[in-house]
């Protein structure tokens, strides 16, 4: 028998789903981004237990990245740490197009005036200088107020006799300002020379990932350096050195692994251990002054 229109009419109304009002609202009250996926095992994880977990995969011990503050405040006993040189903001100097109105975005969305968190903090009850690179404001590309926060930090910890701290996660230097961002790599570099003059400690830890002009100066100039498991660390990246030299690289090229192996880092550290491991090797190398 031959179906007719009317019957496919009657068919289709029977299969649409019914407008459900309730449907609807009940959809809008879940709120979003509550569960993310790791890029390593593919497990959809609640953010809550991600945050109670230091923002690592249960599953696969995947280290997420994390926010400057959220990591400075789990490193140091509670209550101690106390922000510094909060007031520094960028000046456009270069007029680049849009980069104030990027940086202005940054801001209100990490709450931050530029990429690096710096201050005062105990660990253990050991008193140090910290300094913290943020991924999410400009790919922590390092400009003139990064580089001038991570050079007072350093210059304070000298001057206060304490050891310092930095951890780095960045894409290298920040080109909206030109060589005002290429000139950091040295100012940062001799403050640490003075740093290490005064018989001072610095402590390197890198995260994922650092790349470019910060690991072509502070982030490697530690007198330990410390990564966080898997983590990317190089100078260019690997497509740019393969393209480069024309040859194949290596197996877990520019991983902390990799370059654990081939001496650049000293431990690659677990970021819920980091802060018992850096406690040990604050009572190694003494207090300072």
């Amino acid at each position: 028998m031959i179906q007719t229109s009317s019957d496919d009419d009657d068919i289709s109304e029977f299969l649409r789903r019914p407008e459900d009002p309730g449907f609807g609202e009940k959809k809008k009250d879940i709120p979003g981004g509550l569960w993310q996926k790791c890029p390593a095992c593919g497990a959809v994880v609640h953010q809550l237990q991600l945050a109670e977990n230091q923002r690592i995969c249960p599953k696969c011990d995947h280290h997420f990245p994390v926010a400057a503050r959220e990591r400075l405040l789990a490193l140091c006993d509670e209550g101690s740490f106390q922000s510094m040189d909060d007031h520094l903001e960028t000046i456009d100097s270069l007029g680049f197009k849009d980069y104030a109105a990027k940086v202005k975005k940054y801001r209100q969305s990490t709450g931050l005036n530029d990429a690096v968190l710096s201050g005062r903090g105990r660990i253990d009850g050991v008193p140090v200088v910290l300094a913290a690179m943020d991924f999410r404001f400009l790919g922590a590309s390092m400009g003139s107020v990064a580089g001038e926060k991570i050079t007072r930090a350093i210059e304070a910890a000298t001057q206060e006799g304490k050891p310092v701290i930095i951890f780095s996660a960045s894409g290298g230097a920040r080109m909206h300002e030109g060589i005002l961002s290429l000139m950091q790599m040295a100012k940062t570099s001799a403050a640490l020379a003075r740093h290490h003059d005064a018989g001072l400690a610095f402590l390197s830890v890198l995260t994922h990932p650092t790349f470019g002009g910060v690991t072509a100066s502070f982030a490697t100039l530690g007198d330990l350096i410390l990564a966080e498991p898997g983590c990317m660390i190089g100078f260019a990246g690997p497509r740019v050195v393969k393209e480069t030299t024309h040859q194949n690289l290596p197996a877990g090229f520019q991983t902390a692994e990799f370059l654990l192996e081939h001496g650049l880092i000293d431990f690659i550290v677990d970021r819920r251990q980091m802060r018992t491991k850096i406690s040990q090797v604050l009572r190694y190398v003494g207090a300072g002054r």
